[in-house]
């Protein structure tokens, strides 16, 4: 089954320096239909202005995944930091508690992200930072996984049953992932324009996909698509 979740019905936050547009129920947006999907509890997809940012501020008990759109964000906290541009992954273990902040890492550009929250299995862990350089050749038109509990060297690992795949399409190409039995899936659409069975997605869009074995995302235009194997 395919449950489709567009771009225009997403919650938003907007404030001078911040555009959010928030897929599950986030700070003051609340939708009872959209809390979560498995332990996938956030995505946020985010425009912050140039020089401006997130300051110093707590989280605990969530693997958060920031992955970059357009621009670059500066990140710091009290297990490390660095900048993440496009092409790279970056995943931090909240635990036991974390204090971090975010920043526009350009004084005049918008930085363009999705952040990513995924509910740990084990609580009060503790708390971890790591980024990786994703392998371009291996999304090319594929799906590659970036992010799971078991990672390989170009994967960073997450502290739960959960998978993150990724995948570049040039314009009419198809990639397909296999599921588990047992597993769902959630595709959200980063650019560009594919269909899965009978629809079809833009940038912004997103599917639940459950009591599926096989999903086949075929790109309308040049496309990059996210999708997230959860139990």
């Amino acid at each position: 089954m395919i449950t489709v979740r567009r771009s225009d019905e997403r919650g938003r936050t907007k404030i001078g320096w911040l555009d959010s547009r928030h897929s599950f129920s986030f700070g003051e947006y609340s939708d009872p239909e959209f809390e979560s999907f498995g332990a996938l509890r956030v995505i946020n997809e985010d425009w912050v202005a140039g020089g401006a940012g997130f300051p110093p501020h707590p989280h605990s008990d969530m693997e958060i995944v920031t992955y970059i759109v357009g621009g670059a964000i500066s990140h710091k906290d009290s297990s490390g930091g660095g900048t993440i541009s496009p092409g790279e992954i970056q995943r931090m273990s909240a635990g036991s508690g974390i204090v971090h902040a975010e920043f526009n890492a350009s004084a005049s550009e918008v930085c363009h992200l999705l952040q990513i929250w995924i509910m740990p299995s084990k609580r009060g862990i503790t708390p971890g930072y790591e980024q990786k350089k994703i392998n371009p050749d291996a999304i090319a038109n594929h799906f590659a996984r970036i992010a799971g509990p078991e990672p390989s060297p170009n994967e960073v690992r997450l502290v739960q049953d959960a998978e993150i795949w990724a995948a570049r399409l040039d314009a009419d190409n198809e990639a397909v992932h296999t599921l588990r039995p047992g597993r769902r899936a959630w595709l959200h659409v980063v650019k560009g324009e594919v269909q899965v069975g009978e629809e079809s997605l833009k940038a912004g869009d997103a599917a639940a996909l459950t009591d599926m074995t096989q999903i086949q995302v075929r790109s309308r235009a040049p496309s990059e698509v996210l999708l997230f194997d959860l139990a």
